[in-house]
């Protein structure tokens, strides 16, 4: 039998295909991009359809901004401030976050366990001993301050202690006294000696 004839040129798309797929019809892609190739009328609609895309993006653009010139010069006229519509949006914000589902389940978990923790039995344990030892602790500060008080007030009784407020007053008078008497003119003995001069007698005055 003879071999099936196949196309040896090489420069041919068929090459090395069976004779009975060389007629299949095979679409070259324009560029590799998966794109059919365009007709110079496609070519330029589409050019004309992106220019005027274009353009409407530049005038949305302006509008935009010219919108947004507007509404800053309104809120200078209102006082609002950028500081103020911080806080305004802060607050809404909590507000919403408030309103959440995610809060409200938060809320009630939290209050949940907060009675779950005060109606346990450790914690009614742990309050009683502090309130107790709270009570001891004023009750010793009592009984402290009421020793202390009566200790005072029998070292105040005491034969000693009157002894020594008995001295303490003596002292006090005889400083008082001694303070006194000089104020009025009271001179120590030192002060009414004769001087060295005053005791040499007449005869021994020099010729």
């Amino acid at each position: 039998m003879d071999a099936p004839s196949q196309d040896i040129n090489l420069n041919s798309p068929n090459k090395g295909l069976p004779e009975h797929m060389i007629d299949v019809p095979v679409d070259t892609p324009a560029g590799g991009d998966g794109v059919g190739v365009l007709s110079e009328v496609e070519t330029e609609e589409l050019k004309s359809e992106l220019i005027k895309v274009e353009d409407e993006i530049a005038t949305l653009r302006q509008v935009l901004a010219a919108k947004e010139k507007h509404a800053a010069e309104i809120k200078r006229k209102l006082g609002l401030t950028t500081f103020n519509e911080l806080k305004q949006n802060l607050s809404k914000g909590w507000q919403d976050v408030q309103a959440s589902n995610a809060y409200k389940g938060a809320s009630v978990k939290v209050e949940d366990l907060n009675k779950t923790i005060t109606q346990s039995e450790v914690y009614k344990k742990t309050s009683a001993t502090l309130s107790t030892a709270g009570s001891k602790t004023s009750s010793a500060i009592s009984s402290v301050g009421s020793v202390l008080s009566r200790t005072l007030g029998e070292i105040k009784e005491s034969p000693t202690f009157k002894s020594f407020e008995e001295s303490v007053g003596n002292l006090k008078a005889k400083v008082i006294g001694n303070e006194n008497n000089a104020k009025d003119g009271y001179q120590s003995p030192t002060a009414t000696s004769p001087t060295a001069e005053e005791k040499l007698p007449q005869d021994s005055a020099p010729f």
